[in-house]
């Protein structure tokens, strides 16, 4: 079965910033099956145009005036059950040591944890192809080996592709930005009680039926990989 995951990422800064203001990165993928791939843009625009939302959506833009826009986006991933699915890995930077593990280059340590954000949700015998919201890197191969050592790692499936493309021209990579930062606004507690950003995570939470916050491997419809990088258990 052919499988497609649109990845974004939240506060990729804190793995260098000397002032870090926030405690976890977060990246995330929207992962569906291929065959769902053109219902599920057509969801989309329709909740756009119902909505009179022009442009791109994402965390940024929850304001007020647009939040019933975006509580009826957490409804619909909600209404997919396991046909559309979130997963994402939340680091804590603090646990974080380029120098030792990532020859002090942070721009690999990113992509290494993009790699583990998809390799442990990588099933036998299915094909991926990986979208990445579009970055400006300092080497231009880091894309290209994210998918040969996914590849290398997962020889029972096929890593069709892992390329950039640019958020605006994706809503599929929006929503999966709008998941990201909603998780990454919950673990690092920086919500503002009864504002717009507030009511979409809580609207969210109670439409799932739960808290955000780490998960186990196996759930299945909206993951946070909380990774321990201290050790022990």
């Amino acid at each position: 079965m052919k499988f497609e995951v649109y990845c974004d990422e939240s506060r990729p800064d804190l793995l260098c910033s000397k002032h870090p203001t926030a405690q976890y990165m977060v990246i995330g993928g929207l992962w569906l099956a291929a065959e769902d791939r053109a219902q599920a843009k057509a969801d989309i625009h329709t909740l756009r145009d119902k909505h009179k939302i022009g442009g791109e959506f994402k965390w940024q833009k929850v304001s007020p005036s647009r939040l019933a826009f975006y509580r009826d986006l957490a409804d619909w991933f909600v209404s997919m059950g396991d046909r559309v699915r979130f997963r994402c890995i939340a680091v804590d930077h603090k646990q974080v040591d380029l120098l030792c593990f990532h020859g002090n280059d942070q721009e690999l340590g990113f992509y290494k944890f993009y790699y583990q954000m998809i390799h442990h949700w990588i099933l036998d015998f299915n094909q991926y192809a990986v979208f990445c919201d579009f970055k400006s890197n300092r080497m231009g191969t880091r894309l290209s080996e994210l998918a040969r050592c996914l590849a290398n790692s997962n020889l029972s499936s096929e890593i069709i592709n892992v390329q950039a493309t640019r958020s605006r021209e994706s809503v599929l990579i929006q929503t999966a930005d709008v998941l990201t930062g909603i998780v990454a606004a919950r673990l690092n507690n920086n919500l503002k009680t009864g504002n717009a950003k507030w009511e979409l995570v809580t609207h969210l939470e109670q439409a799932l039926g739960k808290s955000i916050h780490g998960t186990y491997r196996s759930e299945q419809k909206f993951n946070v990989f909380m990774i321990n990088l201290g050790g022990g258990w």
